[in-house]
């Protein structure tokens, strides 16, 4: 499951897009970033040669299941590093920048004694 943080963050955004949307489409993930969709076309063939997505012949993008366990952990340290640091006192704004930040560096250990530490 080896990817690198810009891949986690166009995952998380099909993730996400996809629970909002009934399809999600290279167009919408530009939007959703405000990136280019010249940009956002490089990164979903390198996350297609990766196996992390598959795009229909519509441009509908679909996470595999590689791409959805990879999505899945990355959203949720995003949500529980987000809540975590609301809660100490941090405003929400910061929060969600530290957050998303630091959800691509902790380790996985880390992150579970984090967890267990705060009670989830």
């Amino acid at each position: 499951m080896k990817s690198n943080e810009s891949a986690e963050n166009y995952l998380e955004t099909i993730l996400i897009l996809g629970r909002k949307n009934p399809v999600v489409r290279s167009v919408d993930i530009a939007a959703e970033l405000g990136f280019k969709k010249s940009s956002v076309s490089v990164a979903m063939k390198n996350l297609r040669e990766n196996g992390h997505i598959t795009v229909t012949r519509e441009g509908f993008i679909y996470l595999t299941d590689s791409g959805r366990e990879i999505a899945e952990m990355i959203y949720e340290r995003h949500e529980l590093l987000s809540s975590w640091l609301v809660q100490l006192g941090v405003d929400e704004h910061t929060a969600a920048e530290d957050a998303c930040r630091i959800e691509h560096v902790i380790s996985r250990e880390s992150f579970e004694a984090l967890k267990k530490h705060i009670g989830v």
